[in-house]
């Protein structure tokens, strides 16, 4: 299950501005009885008041399809990225991204990612006729910016980066990358999924759009199921140049009318809670703190991740920790080949956190 397919029923009934504000402001500590879910890097401390009380001012408009209200969140994004309205198109469109970008030039072209990585878009390539080409991590565990530098040929396509990586969790360097997107942006279309990029501080300094809003050929994918406790409510959306925004508005990528209107509601009202992703950054930085000092008393090698998630070396098959933890009430995330004697485990509220690291320490300690 990918990271933005986690379509399920959201019990709109039971969604109360108490129950939220009780996870936002770290009331909601207690794990759920049974099992601790750590495994698809969500946001459990809450989605902003904001976006609550929007959503269930917007349940009686639900009889209607978007369209105002899209095209208002494109303008609201646009101002916040710095670029036209027409450069934002809006819905976790990755997958599409990629088997359009597979289309356009005809069978045959080159999608260069990290291997292991999040894979929505280069899934996607195959039935466009596009061919995947995978390049390692580097020793640090990070995207390798010059041995991918090295696979550009005259059949690249596009290059695929998501920074921070998933599933390790590091960050490229912001000098550097800048550097190598600008260079490779003049050889190939260059995609920058940045879903975990604002757990930094620095998010400012690290952003690719610069790239974009000057005008090179530079994709920028952001989504609202991370950082800002969405996952249930898919909406994300891309910054592109304008000829590839209006390339896949062409080809309906999109549309208002496809879009879902909570999630359009739940998107800007996100956006003006300036403060809120302030919070859950410093609350994801308080509990990635406690795991990794844990992993190093413990002495198990580790990534250095920037997101809401820890990844390390265990010793042992994933599948035998897998079944381990999950036989003290806890789901990690699926195996990384080949990193297969690694885990990555979500960062939770506080108490499922604790319960989770105590598991590590009966089984690894």
């Amino acid at each position: 299950m990918t990271r933005r397919k986690l379509f399920g029923g959201v019990a709109l009934s039971g969604l109360t501005l108490s129950s939220v504000g009780a996870a936002t402001t770290g009331l909601a500590t207690a794990p759920p009885a049974g099992l601790t879910r750590l495994s698809l890097n969500e946001n459990p401390f809450g989605p902003s008041p904001l976006a609550v009380r929007a959503i269930q001012n917007a349940l009686t408009e639900i009889v209607r399809y978007a369209g105002d209200d899209a095209h208002a969140l494109e303008q609201q994004i646009a101002e916040r990225e710095g670029v036209l309205p027409d450069q934002i198109v809006l819905g976790e469109i990755l997958d599409s991204l990629g088997l359009q970008l597979a289309l356009d030039g005809g069978a045959g072209g080159e999608f260069i990612y990290s291997e292991p990585g999040y894979t929505a878009l280069v899934d996607a390539v195959a039935p466009g006729g596009g061919v995947v080409v995978g390049v390692p991590l580097n020793a640090h565990l990070e995207n390798d910016l010059p041995a991918i530098a090295a696979r550009v040929t005259a059949r690249t396509r596009a290059i695929y980066i998501v920074n921070p990586h998933n599933p390790t969790g590091t960050a490229s360097e912001a000098v550097p990358f800048e550097v190598f997107l600008t260079e490779m942006a003049e050889r190939t279309t260059v995609i920058v999924d940045e879903a975990y990029l604002e757990f930094e501080p620095d998010f400012a300094q690290k952003t690719a759009v610069e790239l974009t809003r000057s005008g090179a050929n530079v994709v920028v994918f952001r989504t609202f199921g991370k950082i800002y406790g969405l996952a249930g409510m898919p909406i994300g959306y891309v910054v592109a140049p304008k000829r590839i925004a209006d390339s896949l508005k062409r080809n309906g990528l999109g549309a208002a009318h496809s879009q879902n209107r909570l999630a359009l509601t739940a998107a800007a009202a996100s956006l003006r809670d300036t403060g809120y992703v302030d919070r859950m950054r410093l609350k994801v930085i308080e509990e990635r703190e406690k795991w990794h000092a844990l992993l190093d008393a413990i002495g198990r090698r580790r990534s250095d991740s920037r997101g809401n998630f820890v990844f390390f070396e265990t010793g042992q098959p994933h599948e035998v920790i897998a079944m381990q933890l999950m036989n003290e009430g806890i789901e990690i995330a699926r195996a990384f080949p080949p990193f297969d004697q690694w885990v990555r485990i979500s960062i939770s509220l506080p108490a499922e956190n604790l319960r989770a690291r105590d598991a590590i320490k009966k089984l690894l300690g």
